[in-house]
């Protein structure tokens, strides 16, 4: 009876053992089908005895095989655990053994032992429950598979807020900001516990986004959960606000902080820093001192870097002194900032000495030393040491190459920049971008335009600024059409859209051409964009339209600029002056000065240039008494050059010789050459000859005193002493610079040169010009022969005037341009006195107003009348 009971009892646990693998593998196995390796087969349970040793067997070898597995997860035995994985079948493992190789996979980031894993799961129908998911998605995680590691995730439930953080902390450093934020949003939703590290973990994001908006409401919410008394989360959001120049709403949570570690002294002081608030931080550093907290290396880089910024050399000494005795002076960055603040100082012996006494100078340690020598214009010391890196087996990286590439470009070496960029050429670093525009730059300020060019057009990727570069360089050295057709390019490619720099750079190349229509093109542009805001756009849109002749539209401009700076007041001083209004130009200085802004050596150039061009001696001479006196500054040669010419255009020679001679530096060729112009228009041909000399000794190789010497002979018909004069030229192997004009007429630039013939409208304008003479003759006003400059019949000398550059110019836009438009007309050299008269005739014949500017000022013509009032 009692083998009876025992024999049952055995079958019954037999057939209940088997139901129950049964349904669990038919609940689990997705495709319905229930596999055959594990399906129980009634038939096999003949005898009680065969059921007890199947289940006795079965249990050893899943003993086996998972105690076998655990022992090669400890002793990370990676591939012999995935090997015994592949023989085994699924009642064989223990999902919990399934974890251990799995942290072991994540451990060793193994992502393909970590798949062959994921495989077995998923083959084998596993339950991926929230701890079987957790280790799934770190090991995907850690072996840097997060596409696999999110799509976990959105299978599974994972409960633990700490494989959120490391999937959420692994995405922000990876880049995927968006999706670090999204699966924080999926967190939320779900309902998981978060801690400390989950916020400072997700504010680093919303940081890195510059999502203002998202911190602020994560803000809230951390409020809200109660960790804004928690340290490490204070912390991230200091750092939140200060990287997004938040900089009262950082000081408000630091306030608040219950605790504050070191870290979050750091924090607040560096970021006062970084946000160029470097006398706050200097100010926190001091609390953080009384407060008795342990300065760390971080705290004192950051102070130095302060120091560097506000120049304060005498704390960043005392910070030396400390850091020395805490035994900072081994560590490469202590070494660094502090080489770095003294030379930003101006200390450059204390910084040469720190970088002698590094036993161990990196690249960084150079680039410092390199960037103080060129800050100082030491350009020759910074292009040695650049030399000396190579032997001592440093390789200079893209920081010190543009470095010393600013530095050659600061101090016009070409030749040496030429040498860096072979150097550049031999380490293959000529693809980088920031080398590029750096090269770019020094060819473009060395006035190597070609040069700058040839790097533009090797550069596989550009950027706006490398296009700002090159227009700017062609604004800066009279390339005038080639900055507009480069900008023009830039509009097509539709690449990159100009910013504030890049029409700052463009604006001087139509001010260059007077390209009015085209000026205006980029105003409105720059009103589209919001651009007027930056004071240099608007400063430059007010010097355009100044250099365009458009006086009232640049005076209007100046006074909607909100924040007026030196510049501005400047140029439009200088806008003044050019077009002969010195009264306007003297009423705005003495704005400037009310206004609390002090004029400097270029304001005083362009305020007696004004009195100069305008005939106001005595205003001329209270200006540069001002200068000197008031505002305690030396006169150069550009200060004394316009007062001499200010003398010698109102017929004050002899006091004009008297002064140059009595200057306190020696004349140059600028100051005789003003006098010399003095001569010619008052006619007083023995006093030029005496000036001439002096010229020719100081400039031998300029043609235009030569030129202008000759029309001085010309006019007053010595035609001998003209031709001596061009024989003098021709021996000196000298070419005149031809004269030249230009106008713009829709959108294109129309260039004439002397007797130029090969405009299409050439007829016409030769007609139009017969008539307007012929009228000039009914009315009595005969041609002034004596600017043809050449020895012949008057016929001849008036045919020779009729193909002067400016005449053609004006007559093409009078020709071409609608009724009433401002003709504007731009000449390189000075306009001669019969244009002059013809213009002045032309205004009052058409009834339309002439704009001609030519070397030396603007004349505006209307009615019959100059601006220039004879001044000119």
């Amino acid at each position: 009876m009692a083998m009876l009971v025992a024999n049952l009892t055995t079958s019954s646990f037999c057939l209940f053992s088997s139901h129950r693998f049964l349904t669990q593998k038919e609940r689990v196995v997705s495709d319905g089908r229930v596999r055959k390796d594990v399906i129980f087969n009634r038939a096999s349970l003949r005898t009680v005895s065969d059921c007890s040793d199947s289940i006795s067997t079965f249990d050893r070898s899943a003993t086996d095989a998972n105690t076998r597995l655990r022992r090669y997860c400890e002793s990370g035995n990676l591939e012999s655990a995935v090997k015994l994985l592949r023989v085994s079948g699924k009642w064989d493992i223990d999902p919990r053994t399934l974890c251990s190789v799995l942290q072991l996979c994540a451990d060793s980031k193994s992502l393909k032992g970590g798949k062959e894993v994921d495989s077995f799961i998923r083959r084998n129908g596993f339950v991926i429950d929230s701890s079987l998911g957790s280790k799934l998605a770190l090991m995907y995680t850690n072996c840097g598979d997060l596409k696999e590691a999110s799509r976990v995730f959105d299978q599974v439930k994972i409960e633990k807020a700490l494989f959120w953080n490391i999937l959420m902390n692994e995405l922000a450093k990876s880049g995927d900001f968006s999706g670090s934020i999204g699966l924080f949003k999926k967190m939320m939703s779900l309902g998981v516990e978060m801690d400390s590290y989950t916020f400072s973990c997700i504010s680093k994001s919303f940081s890195s986004l510059r999502s203002v908006n998202g911190g602020e409401q994560l803000h809230g919410y951390i409020l809200k959960s109660g960790f804004g008394d928690r340290n490490s989360v204070g912390n991230s959001l200091v750092a939140f606000y200060l990287k997004n120049q938040r900089v009262d709403s950082a000081r408000k949570v630091f306030d608040e902080m219950t605790e504050r570690d070191v870290i979050s002294w750091n924090s607040i002081i560096n970021g006062y820093v970084s946000n160029g608030l470097a006398e706050q931080g200097l100010s926190v550093f001091v609390q953080m001192l009384v407060s008795g907290v342990e300065i760390d290396l971080a705290t004192i880089v950051s102070v130095f870097a302060a120091c560097a910024d506000s120049r304060l050399i005498s704390l960043g000494r005392a910070v030396h002194g400390f850091g020395m005795k805490a035994c900072f002076s081994r560590e490469d960055r202590f070494c660094n900032t502090l080489l770095d603040m003294y030379s930003k100082c101006g200390d450059l012996d204390s910084a040469k000495a720190v970088f002698t006494e590094m036993s161990d100078r990196s690249v960084v340690s150079y680039t410092s030393m390199i960037a103080g020598y060129a800050r100082e214009g030491l350009a020759g010391e910074a292009v040695k040491l650049f030399g000396e890196m190579e032997k001592e087996g440093i390789s200079p990286d893209v920081y010190t190459v543009t470095a010393v590439l600013n530095c050659c470009a600061r101090n016009r070496l070409l030749d040496e920049g030429k040498r860096v960029h072979e150097w550049i050429k031999e380490n293959d670093m000529g693809f980088d971008i920031f080398v590029s525009n750096a090269l770019m730059d020094m060819y473009a300020k060395c006035g190597s335009m070609q040069e700058a060019e040839l790097v533009f057009s090797e550069m596989r990727v550009r950027d706006i600024i490398s296009w700002n570069t090159v227009i700017g360089g062609y604004s800066k050295n009279c390339y005038a059409n080639e900055a507009l057709s480069l900008f023009n390019l830039l509009l097509e490619e539709k690449r990159f859209s100009p910013d504030e720099r890049t029409v700052a750079c463009v604006l001087p190349a139509c001010a260059s051409l007077s390209a009015f229509d085209k000026g205006r093109e980029i105003h409105g542009y720059i009103m589209r964009n919001g651009y007027f805001s930056d004071r240099h756009v608007a400063n430059s849109l007010v010097d355009m339209y100044a250099k365009c002749g458009a006086l009232l539209l640049a005076r209007m401009l100046f006074d909607d600029i909100a924040s007026k700076d030196l510049v501005s007041w400047t140029v439009m001083i200088a806008g003044y002056g050019m077009h002969g209004f010195g009264k306007e130009a003297i009423a705005l200085f003495n704005q400037m000065r009310e206004a609390g802004i002090e004029a400097d050596e270029i304001s005083f150039v362009s305020l007696l240039y004004a009195c100069s061009h305008s005939g106001l001696v005595d205003e001329g001479w209270r200006i540069f008494n001002i200068m000197r006196h008031e505002c305690k500054i030396e006169p150069t040669v550009e200060h004394y050059a316009c007062i001499v010419d200010m003398l010698a255009r109102t017929g004050n020679l002899s006091k004009a010789y008297r002064f140059i001679e009595n200057m306190p530096i020696p004349p140059d060729a600028t100051i005789w050459g003003a006098l010399l112009c003095g001569c010619r228009i008052h006619h007083d041909v023995k006093l030029a000859e005496r000036v001439a000399e002096k010229v020719f000794e100081l400039e031998p190789e300029n043609t235009g005193y030569y030129v202008l010497m000759a029309n001085i002979y010309a006019e007053a018909d010595k035609w001998e002493q003209v031709k001596k004069l061009r024989k003098r030229i021709g021996q000196r192997g000298l070419r005149k610079n031809p004269g030249c004009s230009w106008i713009e007429i829709k959108g294109k630039v129309n260039i004439f040169v002397a007797g130029d013939s090969s405009n299409p409208e050439t007829e016409q304008i030769e007609a139009f010009l017969r008539s307007v003479r012929a009228r000039m003759r009914e009315e009595g006003i005969s041609p002034l022969t004596k600017y043809a400059l050449i020895d012949a019949e008057e016929m001849e000398k008036e045919e020779a005037l009729c193909g002067h550059s400016e005449k053609l110019a004006m007559a093409l836009g009078i020709l071409s341009s609608g009724h009433g438009k401002i003709i504007r007309v731009t000449k390189n050299l000075r306009v001669c006195g019969d244009c002059h008269e013809m213009a002045k005739f032309m205004s009052k014949l058409t009834r339309r107003e002439i704009v001609l500017r030519d070397a030396n000022r603007f004349h505006q013509f209307k009615d019959g009348h100059c601006s220039c009032r004879g001044f000119w």
